[in-house]
């Protein structure tokens, strides 16, 4: 049963937001720990404007897929939007499906292609597209004893498997080694279900996807923003996490944003990719914003300040947001879910973002990430063509 979540959360006044580039949940937390602020949520006084449906927050736990919870969550709020009953889907059912495409490619590529547990926005709506969709409760995952994902094992002999492929043994590979590498897999994860039963009805992947979900993958598009590319075209998206070399359109700085505020105020959420690597991101606090200076050139009174309040922060280049890509200090790291808009006591605008690192943050799960920071933080977003401004659709032909 899905809530509208962030409504139920400001009535209690408790507001609570891999390892291949999606950072898992107990590796990360007690990193952003470090500029935590104990009278942050005193100092921040958040009204919603917008608050979309969501389903519950989840925990991704040791394992970096974040990138299939923040766009499963985004899809079952598409269902939302569409009048549907939502469905939690198996965010662990469009993993394992990335695992036997990654493990492919990276066979193709000769190993010269990023493996581990990282992924995209586009491998969820790719995978539903050709394996279709299951329900979590038909599908968790957790075929090895534990109540949550713990990966490291499985990644380590997947890895493992796939070196010894690469190296050829026989001079020419074999279809055996798919079978065994998948056996690997579902042997940690579980066997996928070719049928199963949900309420009552009988489903495939494929049927469940089409009947139930009722999504089409072609109605979502991905973008982001580099000036190293023409506007308003397709660009690879340049990031090791891009196994598969899906492009994005490539828009403007301010049109993210714009994108952003349209689909929010038309009832559209958004899949986000971002980094959260910033010391001006705090989990715990559930607060991002850009400081106007460097975190090493703040003092001591200043690094404690961080979140006791809103603060100013400064305008956002093409060209800054560029040199973040070209000089490594944004990274394809982790992957949210924007479901609405809210302002802080001083009127500025904030984006209110569902994380899946569970409810262990100030506000439940939850996190207010400044626009300035999407602008310049963003790897990529993703959002139905419905929720895109009728001049920027027009530009990018879709």
């Amino acid at each position: 049963m899905y809530k509208n979540t962030m409504k139920s959360v400001f009535a209690a006044s408790a507001f609570l937001v891999g390892v291949s580039g999606c950072f898992a949940q107990d590796i990360l937390v007690n990193s952003l720990k470090l500029n935590a602020s104990d009278k942050s949520k005193e100092a921040f006084k958040f009204t919603e404007v917008v608050n979309l449906g969501t389903t519950s927050v989840k925990n991704q736990g040791s394992s970096g897929t974040c990138w299939s919870y923040s766009t499963n969550s985004f899809l079952e709020s598409e269902m939302i939007r569409l009048g549907k009953q939502p469905v939690e889907l198996s965010q662990v059912f469009s993993a394992r499906n990335v695992y036997v495409e990654k493990g492919i490619n990276y066979v193709r590529m000769h190993g010269a292609v990023t493996l581990g547990d990282g992924g995209a926005l586009h491998d969820v709506t790719n995978m539903y597209k050709k394996y279709g969709a299951v329900p979590r409760e038909v599908y968790t995952g957790l075929n090895y004893g534990t109540d949550k994902n713990k990966f490291a094992e499985m990644a380590a002999l997947i890895e493992g498997v796939l070196a010894a492929v690469v190296k050829n043994p026989n001079g020419e590979l074999t279809p055996n080694w798919q079978k065994a590498y998948a056996a690997v897999i579902d042997s940690y994860l579980g066997k996928v279900p070719e049928n199963f039963t949900y309420k009552g009805k009988n489903y495939t992947p494929q049927s469940f996807a089409k009947e139930v979900v009722g999504i089409n993958p072609d109605e979502y598009i991905e973008m982001s923003s580099f000036t190293t590319s023409p506007y308003y075209q397709k660009t690879t998206m340049m990031v090791p996490d891009n196994w598969s070399f899906d492009q994005v359109y490539n828009v403007k700085v301010n049109d993210m944003t714009d994108v952003i505020d349209n689909a929010l105020k038309k009832g559209y959420t958004v899949a986000w990719a971002t980094d959260v690597s910033e010391k001006s991101f705090s989990w715990k606090n559930g607060v991002a914003y850009v400081p106007t200076k460097k975190f090493d050139e703040m003092t001591a009174e200043e690094k404690a300040d961080m979140f006791n309040g809103p603060k100013a922060e400064p305008e956002i280049t093409p060209e800054m947001r560029q040199a973040a890509f070209d000089n490594y200090t944004t990274t394809d790291d982790h992957g949210m879910h924007i479901i609405g808009l809210a302002k802080d006591q001083t009127g500025k605008e904030y984006y209110i973002v569902k994380n899946s690192w569970g409810e262990t943050n100030d506000y439940k799960g939850f996190l207010f990430v400044t626009k300035n920071f999407v602008k310049y933080k963003t790897t990529a977003l993703m959002v139905n063509k419905g929720g895109i401004p009728t001049d920027i659709a027009k530009k990018l032909g879709v």
